[in-house]
């Protein structure tokens, strides 16, 4: 099997950190987190572990980019994207400090790929997608038509409902948190 993996850099650790406020208890509910915007300050993630999620067992990989707004630069993560051979792409943020273009670059990048390069590797190859927008939809079943799999991967409580159920597989992110959570002082 050979993979395509986009991963939205940005929504995996903006979502992990809701549900990481409340594994912790510091926001009731998932309900109150999205109310009272209440997320864990302190939660980060290991890209390694995650990537082991995504891309369990022996597989080979066609492409992997990694997504999001542009980081500060003490930033750790993007070199650990890097170091396990994904791309790097980043988008720098608008005049209100709002993400744009990363859903819409990874789309397009996801779509460029499916007729470029996994179309003529049906039905050995898998899509993974690291998001939970339902904007995803669409090219999604685009895909799909085509004969390629879709793997989503991402924070059920973050997951569109549809982009769940169009998906040929889920594999929700929370009772993996613990796995994921990148523990003070360490690198990956």
């Amino acid at each position: 099997m050979v993979l395509f993996v986009y991963v939205d850099n940005s929504n995996v650790w903006i979502e992990g950190r809701r549900a990481s406020a409340v594994a912790n208890g510091l926001a009731p509910s998932f309900d109150d987190s999205f109310a009272q915007n209440i997320v864990d300050p302190n939660w980060n993630y290991d890209f390694g572990r995650l990537y082991e999620l995504a891309c369990p067992g022996d597989v080979q990989i066609g492409r992997s980019i990694l997504l999001g707004s542009r980081p500060p630069a003490n930033d750790s993560l993007w070199q650990r994207a890097r170091d396990a051979d994904f791309e790097v792409e980043v988008y720098d943020r608008n005049a209100a400090n709002k993400e744009k273009q990363v859903d819409t670059g990874l789309a397009t990048k996801l779509l460029a790929d499916s007729y470029e390069h996994m179309q003529a590797r049906v039905p050995d190859v898998m899509a993974v997608l690291v998001a939970g927008d339902g904007d995803y939809v669409p090219p999604i079943r685009d895909l799909q038509r085509r004969g390629i799999k879709v793997r989503v991967v991402f924070w059920p409580h973050a997951t569109s409902r549809e982009l769940k159920e169009v998906a040929d597989e889920f594999v929700g992110l929370d009772e993996h948190l613990p796995f994921l959570t990148l523990e003070a002082g360490t690198a990956t």
